[in-house]
This record gives structure tokens, sequence and C-alpha cells, in this order.
């Protein structure tokens, strides 16, 4: 995919992985919309990335509104060339409630299938286009404490891989991103909740690698559109645990049992 002149949607680009992709586009030539459910925020982002010398609008979405997801699809810049599904949250710990699975499943799953509802179309007319799933390390394997959270990312990751293999064909390209922990607001705040759930999650995500920064997830995701690879993982030690997981699944679990016992002991 040529990113040079394109036009980029980053959804919560306000901060964290969203704000660095959305500069991360910008640098490699895209003309940039940088949207957030906090328009102060995305026009920070969208700020400073002119501020550099490239072209970038704020824009206020929440992932979770059809009607937002659909405005973001035609932009001042033109047609949509790249779609990056950023926005996530972490949802609730445990098992949750109604109210709050449709939240997760709102803003890190449905999100992500209306935006390719609203652009498939237009993209199979133009013979081009590129979605950009950002989903988890969770997605391929799991979250410990927050069954949102591992569910969501899960289905955003087998979203990705049937767009990927119903559309390749067609000219669209898919590429999804699955980090473990990042220095992001979103690990900040699981790491200072006092619940159990969410402090052996978050013991988890610490100890399972290295805390990269944003900007080295959106490197390597810019990297990978612009050679078509669909699985983008900053820390490449995911893809020996993902092996291990598929090559003996009992003793797989019986493996993360253990470690979540470890996790609660020390809490």
């Amino acid at each position: 995919m040529q990113i040079e002149n394109a036009v980029a949607v980053v959804t919560g680009a306000g901060s964290g992985i969203g704000r660095a992709l959305a500069e991360s586009f910008a640098a490699a030539g895209a003309r940039v919309v940088a949207a957030d459910l906090d328009p102060e925020s995305a026009e920070q982002t969208a700020a400073h990335i002119r501020s550099g010398g490239g072209q970038a609008l704020g824009a206020r979405a929440d992932a979770s509104s059809s009607a937002d997801i659909e405005a973001l699809t035609t932009t001042e810049f033109g047609s949509v060339d790249i779609y990056v599904a950023n926005a996530g949250i972490i949802g609730a710990p445990g098992m949750g409630t109604d109210e709050t699975w449709e939240s997760i499943l709102d803003v890190n799953l449905r999100a992500h299938i209306r935006a390719a509802q609203a652009l498939v179309p237009h993209w199979l007319s133009q013979g081009r286009g590129y979605f950009v799933s950002v989903a988890s390390a969770a997605g391929l394997l799991s979250q410990i404490g927050a069954a949102g959270y591992a569910v969501t990312k899960h289905a955003a990751v087998g979203f990705a891989e049937w767009l990927a293999i119903t559309y390749g064909d067609d000219g669209i390209g898919v590429s999804c991103v699955c980090p473990l922990g990042v220095d992001t607001p979103l690990l900040e705040a699981v790491r200072s909740s006092t619940d159990p759930d969410s402090a052996a999650g978050a013991a988890s995500i610490v100890q399972s690698g290295e805390v990269i920064s944003a900007a080295q997830v959106a490197a390597a995701t810019v990297e990978a559109v612009q050679s078509d690879r669909f699985l983008v993982l900053p820390h490449p030690q995911v893809l020996d645990m993902y092996r291990h997981k598929g090559s003996d699944y009992d003793r797989w679990i019986a493996g993360m049992r253990r470690y979540q016992r470890s996790l609660r002991a020390g809490r």
C-alpha cells in the first residue's frame, strides 16, 4: 500500500497508540484524520502533525456510535484509503455484566465491523483500500482477569482474518496489530486499579515482556501496511507463545492456570 498522499483515518487518536499511529502515518506522507471521543485530544494530535509539516484534521468520534463511524468514512481530504480501527477499552474485570459487555463489544468489535461495512463497497469499486485492526496479543493468547477484553480481541482478530481472506484478491489489504504491553494511559489505568482481577491482568501484561512505546507499535504497523503484511507483532515473542498454545492446548491452559495462581498469590 502506498501511504504517501493516501487519506488515513485513525480512531482513538487522542492519546497512546492512536496518537502515535496518526503521527507515523502522517510522517509517511498520509493525510490523516485523527478521530477521538475527546475532540480536544483529537485536535491536539492533528495540530502536532500540522506543526511538523504534515496534513491532519481532528474529529470527534465515538467508536460505539454507528453514525459517528459512518461519518468518518467521508473526510474533508476525500475518500478514505486507509482505516485504522484503533479505539479500544479494557472493559470490566471478571465476567462483567450485560451492560459492560454491550459497551466493550461496541468499541472493540462492532466498530471494526461497522467501518468495514461502510468502506468495503467503495474500496471494491476502486480496487484498493486498507484496513488496520488494532487488536492485542490477548486476541491470540488470552487476558487474565478480563473476559470482555479477551473475547473481543479474539473476535477482532477473527474479523480481520475474514476480511483478509474474503477481499484480499480484490485489492483490499488488511493488517492486524497484536502487541503485548505498551506504555499507554490504558495500561496505566489497569495497573493502578485496586480490583484483584485487574491487578492480576496488569501483572500478566507487564511480566510477559518488555513494555514498549506506542511509537514502536506505530512504526511496526506502518511498515506492515507498506509491505501488505497481515500479522503485526511488535513483541516478536508472541509468535512463540501462540505456537506453544496451538501445539498443546490443554498444556497451555494448565500453564495459564498456574500462572494465574502465582499472580493471585503475589497479590
